[in-house]
């Protein structure tokens, strides 16, 4: 466990994993067993972490549990959560507590727990270049060259800070990635959260629960959405998240791809509905109970349009309400925390071949099978995890599809094709019907 071996036994692979978050390390699982396709993934990190700066107490995954690494291509891999639980020993104390929802900082020690038990994983291993030549993709890393039929792309996701906020490292003004290691020492302060999705709602809420000294003297938030909206979780909105559909909306044109997304972003990035419960309790009790009514700003429908410094190590934020643009608001704050999400992690080490792949829209291209489109051999595929909101909808950074993703790219490495679970009782296209919509 903890894989930081300087060497490893085999030069050459089938295929090589770039980055081990859940994509990759939900594909290394599938490939596990059987073991017909040798594999190794590589990860800079000196071990296995995942979203550690936001590991708030009483914080839940958005998903089901059976969302897993594994569970929805493969009910029976050793590496499901249900397999976790089990070797844990607290499978029947899980079933027992009646979780509405997986503890988040569960779900990273299931994601670590799998990390530890596949040998094909190594960490404090980064990949400098990757490059094509005679047949197979070369990967150089920082210890050696190795070389692979196919590379899979999981690099994940960084923190996004729009320009407003400041362009280096600042002990007051931080990413909500950091927040808890960040975000220790709030007492008595003026706190500005500007976000309004589910790593807000959580900071936020986190911030104005503070008990005794440690409470902020005032916690403002500040989203652009008209409101705090929930996330929508309902049966038919989940069916944007089934396989069926990811399939469809590749199929769209882009300019339908990219309404889609706008449209339905609140099925994703909405907030949980105990999360905003919570909120609202903490509020009233705040306000009617402790006679604290000063400590909450709440102020959606409004954009940061400028971050200064002010007087005595402050900052002073602009914000602009977007159907009032005349005004200007001001606020002074102590602390400022963005909760403006993730964008895709940069490929450059892809640079020796960039030319020879495609692009659209600024993401890499890619097949229905995840593989990008490029100009060499049709056996030899570069494959795209979590990089492809665009082509593949909002499922496509979620853990909802990762499984089934997984499958899709293993199957190719493997050379079979496995059986696509039911389609959804809704006909996304006219070319789907009651004949063959979701009847066996």
């Amino acid at each position: 466990m903890g894989h930081n071996r300087p060497e490893h036994p085999v030069a050459h692979y089938r295929c090589i994993g770039v980055g081990v978050g859940p994509a990759n390390l939900s594909l290394a699982s599938l490939l596990h067993t059987p073991a017909e396709v040798s594999n190794l993934f590589l990860d800079r990190k000196p071990a296995f972490g995942w979203h550690d700066g936001q590991q708030i107490d009483g914080t839940t995954l958005q998903v089901s549990l059976f969302k897993d690494l594994v569970s929805l291509a493969d009910p029976t891999n050793p590496f499901s959560f249900l397999a976790y639980l089990h070797d844990r020993g607290r499978a029947y104390h899980f079933i027992n507590a009646q979780f509405t929802a997986v503890p988040r900082q569960e779900f990273r020690d299931y994601l670590a727990w799998a990390c530890a038990r596949n040998d094909n994983i190594v960490f404090g291993e980064e990949v400098r270049e990757v490059g094509f030549d005679a047949g197979v993709f070369r990967v150089r890393t920082g210890r050696r060259t190795l070389t692979a039929d196919n590379v899979v792309l999981g690099v994940g996701s960084r923190p996004y800070l729009p320009p407003q906020a400041a362009r280096r490292p600042e002990p007051t003004q931080f990413h909500v990635s950091e927040f808890t290691t960040r975000a220790r020492e709030m007492g008595g302060k003026r706190i500005v959260v500007v976000g309004g999705g589910q790593s807000g709602a959580e900071a936020f809420l986190d911030l104005i629960s503070r008990p005794g000294d440690a409470l902020p003297r005032r916690v403002s938030w500040i989203s652009r959405r008209r409101n705090y909206f929930p996330i929508d979780d309902s049966p038919f909105t989940n069916d944007f998240y089934m396989p069926c559909h990811s399939d469809y909306f590749y199929g769209l044109p882009v300019e339908a791809r990219k309404a889609f997304n706008a449209e339905q972003v609140l099925s994703s990035d909405g907030i949980s509905p105990h999360t905003l419960r919570a909120i609202y309790q903490r509020m009233y009790v705040h306000r009617f109970v402790d006679g604290r009514p000063d400590l909450v700003r709440l102020q959606p429908n409004r954009e940061v349009v400028e971050v200064g410094r002010g007087i005595a190590d402050t900052w002073d934020i602009a914000t602009r309400h977007h159907e009032q643009p005349g005004e200007v608001e001001r606020h002074e704050a102590d602390v400022v925390v963005w909760a403006t999400g993730f964008r895709p992690a940069p490929t450059g080490f892809l640079a020796p071949i960039a030319d020879r792949l495609e692009r659209e829209d600024g993401e890499l291209r890619v097949d229905q099978d995840f593989a990008v489109r490029w100009d060499g051999p049709p056996d030899r595929n570069i494959f795209v995890q979590n990089a492809v909101r665009q082509q593949r909808g909002l499922a496509d950074p979620n853990l909802s599809l990762n499984a089934w993703r997984s499958r899709r790219i293993a199957d190719r490495l493997r050379g079979v094709r496995s059986d696509d679970p039911l389609a959804s009782f809704i006909e996304w296209s006219t070319k789907t019907g009651p004949k063959n919509a979701w009847l066996p």
